[in-house]
């Protein structure tokens, strides 16, 4: 089981928007508003910045401008990182049932190692994966494949027989990538696009009803498991 982190299991946006607030400050820029700041969120913080110096989902900024607005958005994001996002509702209950199953789970995000160590402890979830694999952890990241394929190597198990979860083009087309099946929640950030639109093999509500559904699936349990 490989899990998308941000929009997936949780609402980061919050965190990432007083952060951003507090660079474009920095830089004598205007505030944005929450919204803007979800439909920026999808291919790590790097790429979030840029956008938010830019105003747009695919314009570039120059480099220079880029490193002295990263410094500072990575100095208030590691004070806010953690402190308003809120896990969506079923998340703790599906990842400790996927456990129950016997599944090995990892967190695939494109957010960095930094970053996502941290906010995966202060949540409470860090307990909840066996991997972690982050944006920096490997040279591509989301919507590239090698995350995904990393943590099928670590886990022993070929990319047909992991699902990947998540809530954004970037997941499903890393997973069709990486020859893994793919299951979208309908909520999250997807830059502004309609979460049917996104190339699933389904949606799921939450992640609650997605451990139901492999469960359905999967061979008889043995009863120790399915306590």
């Amino acid at each position: 089981m490989l899990f998308d982190l941000d929009g997936t299991l949780l609402d980061t946006a919050p965190d990432l928007a007083v952060a951003a607030n507090a660079m474009l400050a920095d830089l004598g820029r205007p505030a944005v508003s929450l919204d803007d700041v979800m439909r920026y969120i999808g291919k790590g913080i790097p790429r979030l910045i840029e956008r938010l110096l830019t105003g747009s989902l695919d314009a570039r900024a120059e480099e220079s401008a880029l490193a002295v607005a990263r410094g500072s958005f990575e100095r208030h994001y590691t004070v806010a990182n953690g402190t308003a996002a809120r896990l969506y509702p079923g998340v703790m209950a599906g990842l400790q049932a996927f456990g129950l199953l016997g599944l090995p789970r990892a967190c695939v995000t494109n957010k960095s190692s930094a970053f996502t160590d941290s906010l995966l402890q202060r949540t409470g979830l860090a307990a909840c994966f066996e991997l972690v694999v982050s944006g920096d952890t490997l040279a591509r990241k989301k919507p590239d494949p090698m995350q995904l394929l990393y943590a099928c190597e670590r886990f022993g198990v070929p990319p047909a027989g992991a699902l990947m979860i998540g809530d954004s083009m970037n997941d499903a087309q890393a997973a069709r990538a990486a020859g893994c099946q793919v299951w979208c929640v309908p909520y999250g950030y997807n830059e502004g696009h309609a979460p049917e639109t996104i190339d699933c093999d389904r949606l799921v509500s939450s992640l609650e009803e997605a451990a139901a559904l492999v469960r359905a699936a999967m061979p008889a349990v043995p009863t120790v498991l399915a306590r």
